[in-house]
């Protein structure tokens, strides 16, 4: 018992990340046998605990850890394999196990009863294995792998409805998508190898690491081009401007699985990526990485506004979010960006598994109607908090922390951010202050889009005409549980005991960023302040369009079908990059088919002919003539046998008989 109580932290944290690993070999070995999901529910509730008790509890505002173990060898150079736990790396490990647990929990009730439910175990027991083997590895090479297989289980969990031709399609876009930002990765692990000789992070970017030892200028084009490179892998996987087309497509897969990729886990990796190797970034790579987090949070929340389905509204929500995250990574506040990781990691859950129970209740309803409708429609939806008032409260606590109202933790950690980002661009100076002017419009518009959610789903009446309303109830509580706790964790308190001053949270104090710029004091009461009038004259807008009908825009106007559309940018992808990578698969296939296997085939034909033939003349003319050699061979042996009886009388007149001829011979010569 008490070795068990003094394991250490990395032989914890390689447990965290090997039991959703072996709970998915034991479902793939069960098979169809196992449909309770017990093994994935058991392995994530084990490594939580082990997270948050053994590892975070120990590390957090403690020495780092890190242990080196040989990979593999090519010649003389050695590559390691290596665990490294700092403040960093256990936050974001605990905060995948602590999403990840309560998903677990809700999909015992939404995906009962489902025909592949072995399957949806064992893909997210798999994602989950990759997900916190990312979290920890020290060695890039070996993150690059955990990236890749994340990738992979995300595009299992997204098709796992693979019937449907929506989620088949929406799952090979992020899987391609997803491949461009792999590329830049693995294209910028191949500059720091070739500049420093190693990928281990601790070498290359510590505080005695090779990147202050003067071995190359920092603001050289080629540490510009790595770090161009790694944060284009960032784009793809945190759905960034213009890389972001994939992840509302990604709604196809079950809402559990939409929860659990947009809360904290894949489309996080990339703000995580950022902050682990942010010294490697140059001032030009920190300004590319601000503008775009800005353009992607700035029209992400414009696409929201239009949305109806539930889902594709909170995905562009996430979108958004991400965008601010990477606005403070850019202007290097990244420890704000981990910090807004963090908030927006339950209140984002939250609100995704609350969609999911208005869904079932929605899709419930129309079962029990045998009606023809898009349950997961907003205008086929409507005073829904008379029949679910507790999902009601819960999505609402979400709404708020995702508005930025205050005693909510979305409160402290956009604060955080804006009022960087003013900091900053007032330090920078001109135009920089378009950033953070742009993030506070943002932050109006979130207030705006995620009020339009609530009152249409929520206020009225239902607008589905002709159906019996109270076959609609509340979620089972198995579903309501884990959405409960993610609602306390949406409040001030988990991560500060001051509600209205992010300068007490445990986060940005643990991680410890020096920041370039100096503090505005001012600005920590003018912008919250702000922020919160803005938001509720959002929600005041919100009631009297939505709820009272007094819209002034017509739903079909122009902008408004833009603004679902994207502004054409999924056409504009589909001619830009789709259309011509379809025509060189085509001729890919084409060559392989008729030049590659011509060839090969046309080869393999002339060896046949040339073997028959060589088949021919080894039996008619080889063989021939050997089994002619044995039968003259035989015949003369039957002659001669004859001559080898064995009588003496006979070998007398045999030698007589030579030398008779002998004589004859020499006579007539």
């Amino acid at each position: 018992m008490n070795s068990l109580l003094t394991i250490s932290p990395i032989g914890a944290s390689i447990l965290v990340v090997l039991l959703p690993l072996l709970a998915f070999i034991i479902q793939a070995v069960l098979g169809k046998k196992s449909t309770s999901g017990i093994w994935s529910l058991t392995a994530i509730s084990i490594s939580t605990l082990l997270s948050g008790i053994f590892v975070f509890a120990q590390v957090w505002n403690g020495t780092a850890l890190q242990v080196d173990y040989s990979w593999f060898t090519i010649g003389e150079k050695t590559f390691n394999v290596g665990i490294l736990l700092n403040n960093l790396t256990v936050l974001m490990q605990f905060i995948v196990c602590i999403i990840a647990l309560p998903v677990h929990i809700y999909s015992k009730a939404y995906m009962k009863g489902d025909a592949g439910i072995h399957r949806y175990w064992m893909y997210l027991s798999l994602f989950c294995f990759a997900m916190l083997g990312l979290t920890i590895s020290k060695n890039l090479l070996l993150m690059y792998i955990f990236w890749e297989l994340v990738g992979f289980a995300s595009y299992l969990l997204i098709g796992f409805w693979y019937t449907k031709e929506t989620a088949v399609q929406a799952n090979k876009k992020a899987f391609l998508m997803n491949r461009i930002g792999d590329l830049g990765f693995l294209i910028g692990i191949a500059i720091l190898f070739s500049t420093f000789g190693t990928l281990d992070i601790v070498d290359i970017l510590g505080k005695d690491g090779l990147l202050y030892q003067g071995i190359v200028d920092q603001n050289s084009g080629f540490m510009t081009a790595a770090g161009i490179c790694f944060f284009l892998g960032a784009m793809a996987k945190s759905a960034q401007f213009p890389l972001h087309l994939w992840l509302p497509d990604a709604m196809e897969g079950p809402t559990s699985v939409s929860s659990l990729i947009h809360a904290a886990t894949m489309v996080a990796a990339g703000v995580f990526l950022l902050s682990s190797i942010f010294p490697l970034f140059n001032g030009a790579v920190l300004l590319i990485i601000a503008i775009i987090g800005t353009i992607t949070a700035f029209t992400a929340a414009i696409f929201a506004l239009a949305q109806y389905d539930i889902k594709k509204v909170l995905a562009f929500s996430t979108i958004s979010q991400l965008g601010y995250m990477m606005v403070a990574v850019g202007i290097g506040a990244w420890d704000a960006g981990m910090f807004h990781l963090a908030t927006h990691a339950f209140f984002k859950c939250l609100l995704f598994l609350s969609a999911g129970a208005v869904i079932h209740e929605m899709a419930h309803l129309k079962a029990h109607n045998n009606a023809d409708f898009d349950p997961q429609d907003l205008r086929n939806m409507g005073g829904l908090r008379q029949y679910m008032p507790k999902t009601f409260v819960l999505m609402t606590v979400a709404s708020l922390a995702l508005a930025g109202f205050p005693l909510t933790s979305g409160f402290l950690s956009k604060d955080a951010i804006v009022i960087s980002a003013f900091e900053w661009a007032m330090h920078k100076g001109g135009v920089h202050l378009v950033i953070p002017i742009l993030l506070v419009l943002v932050s109006i518009l979130t207030a705006f889009y995620i009020g339009r959610l609530i009152f249409k789903a929520f206020f009225g009446k239902l607008r589905v005409a002709n159906l019996e309303a109270p076959a609609l109830h509340e979620a089972p509580k198995t579903m309501l549980l884990p959405m409960a706790f993610l609602a306390l964790c949406s409040l001030f308190l988990v991560f500060s005991f001051n509600p209205f001053s992010y300068a007490n949270s445990g986060i940005l104090n643990g991680l410890a960023v020096q920041y370039s710029f100096a503090e505005i004091h001012a600005l920590h009461t003018i912008i919250p302040i702000t922020l919160t009038l803005t938001a509720l004259l959002s929600w005041w807008l919100g009631y009297n369009w939505y709820v009272k009908g007094t819209y002034p825009l017509q739903a079909n106007s122009s902008w408004m079908r833009l603004a679902q559309k994207q502004f054409g940018m999924n056409e504009w992808m589909e001619k830009t990059f789709v259309a011509p990578t379809l025509i060189l698969g085509k001729a890919s296939y084409w060559f392989d088919k008729y030049l590659v296997d011509g060839l090969v085939n046309g080869a393999s034909y002339v060896i046949r002919k040339i073997s028959e033939i060589i088949t021919w003349i080894d039996k008619h003319i080889v063989d021939g003539i050997v089994n002619a050699v044995a039968q003259i061979a035989y015949e003369l042996g039957n002659a001669f046998r004859f001559v080898q009886n064995g009588r003496l009388q006979n070998y007398l007149g045999f030698t007589l008989t030579a030398v008779l001829i002998g004589i004859i011979y020499l006579i007539l010569r």
